[in-house]
C-alpha cells in the first residue's frame, strides 16, 4: 500500500469508527489550557478578539469536515490570504509574468521585513510575506476598486462555498497603522516592480487580509489544495492542479516565514498561518487541517493551532518525509 492510502485508511478508520471528531475535542481541551501568547496588538483591531477562542477542523478531500471548539467563530484571514491571492494572480496572468514581479525563495526574515526585496532584481523574495503579497494583489484584474475586490472575494468564494465578508473595523484599524507596509509599497513602487496605483493595491490589500472565515471555511480551503484544486463538496475546478503545486511547495518553504525551517522538521505539512490566530495545513491527497486562537507566538503563528497540527500530524503520520517509516 503507498503511502498516501495507508495515511488515508488510517484517517478513515477514525472516522468510520466515529473516533475523529472525538479525537479532535480532546486535542482542543488539551491545547485550551495554554495561556502563552497574545492577540496581535500592531492591528489595534485585532487585540480585542477574546484570547481564549480556540477550534479545529479537518475536511477530507471528499468533503467531509469534522470540528471541535469554535468551529463557526469568524476570524479575519490575514496572512492566510496570501496563498489565495497568489494562486488568482497565477490563473489571471500566468507564472512567467507572475514571478517576473515576485520570487520564490525564502527569506529567513519576519513577514514583515522591510529587507524583502532581492537585490538584483528588486522582486519580493516570494509572494507569502508582505512585499510579494502586496505585488501579486496589484495584479488584481478589473475596471475599477470595486470590481477588483469582487474578483478577489468571488475567488475567495469559490474555495468556500458561501458568501464571505470583510470585516471593515479591522480593514480601517490595519489601515490606518499600515506605515511599515506602505514603506514597502512604495520601495516597490520606486524599483517598478510595482505598476498599478499604490493606495487602491494597499486598500485592496487591507480589504483582502480582512476577509472573514471560520475553521470550517479555512479547513476546505487546504482540503481543496489537498484535492490538487478541486472544491471537495461542489467538485468545480477552482485552482489548476499545476499552480497547487507551486502554491504547495511556496507555502511549504516559506508559508510559515522565519520558523518554516522548524515547522518542517516537526510537523512535516505545508502550513500558512496569519496574525489573526488562523493556521491551515495541508495534507496532499488526504485532506485539510485548520485551527484557529489569537494568542499568537513571537513569529506571528497561533500557539495553540501549531501545537495542535504538530500533534494531528504526529498522531496519523502526516509528515510527508516519513513516508517509508508508515506501516
Amino acid at each position: 500500500m503507498n503511502f498516501l492510502a495507508t495515511i488515508g485508511s488510517t484517517l478513515e478508520k477514525y472516522i468510520s469508527n466515529g473516533q475523529l471528531e472525538e479525537y479532535l475535542v480532546f486535542i482542543q481541551k488539551k491545547y485550551q489550557q495554554y495561556q502563552e501568547g497574545k492577540p496581535a496588538s500592531y492591528i489595534p483591531e485585532l487585540a480585542k478578539v477574546d484570547p481564549d477562542q480556540f477550534a479545529i477542523a479537518v475536511t477530507t478531500i471528499d468533503g467531509r469536515t469534522y470540528s471541535a471548539g469554535d468551529a463557526l467563530n469568524e476570524f479575519t484571514m490575514q496572512s492566510t490570504s496570501k496563498p489565495l491571492m497568489y494562486g488568482y494572480a497565477l490563473k489571471e496572468h500566468g507564472s512567467d509574468y507572475v514571478h517576473s514581479k515576485v520570487g520564490v525563495e525564502p527569506t529567513g526574515e519576519a513577514f514583515n521585513s522591510i529587507i524583502e526585496l532581492e537585490e538584483k532584481s528588486h522582486r519580493p523574495f516570494n509572494p507569502m510575506i508582505n512585499s510579494g503579497a502586496i505585488a501579486t494583489t496589484s495584479l488584481t484584474k478589473g475596471k475599477d476598486f470595486q470590481d477588483k475586490l469582487r474578483q478577489i472575494k468571488e475567488h475567495f468564494e469559490s474555495y468556500v462555498g458561501r458568501t464571505l465578508q470583510v470585516d471593515e473595523k479591522v480593514y480601517l484599524s490595519e489601515k490606518k497603522t499600515a506605515h511599515r507596509n506602505r514603506a514597502i509599497a512604495y520601495l516597490m513602487k520606486h524599483f517598478d516592480v510595482m505598476e498599478s496605483d499604490i493606495e487602491e493595491t494597499l486598500d485592496l490589500y487591507f480589504k483582502q487580509c480582512s476577509i472573514l472565515m471560520n475553521s470550517l471555511d479555512l479547513s476546505m480551503v487546504a482540503a481543496t489544495y489537498a484535492n490538487r484544486g478541486v472544491q471537495p463538496v461542489h467538485k468545480n475546478q477552482v485552482i489548476a492542479s499545476a499552480d497547487v503545486s507551486k502554491i504547495l511547495s511556496l507555502i511549504f518553504t516559506c508559508g510559515m516565514y522565519d520558523s518554516a525551517g522548524e515547522w518542517a522538521f516537526r510537523v512535516g505539512l505545508p502550513a500558512k498561518s496569519g496574525v489573526s490566530g488562523a493556521i491551515f495545513a495541508v495534507v496532499p491527497g488526504v485532506c485539510g487541517i485548520s485551527c484557529y486562537s489569537p494568542r499568537i507566538d513571537s513569529k506571528g503563528h497561533s500557539l495553540r493551532g501549531s501545537l495542535a497540527i504538530q500533534e494531528i500530524s504526529e498522531k496519523f503520520k502526516f509528515n510527508i518525509f516519513q513516508m517509508g517509516a508508515v506501516h
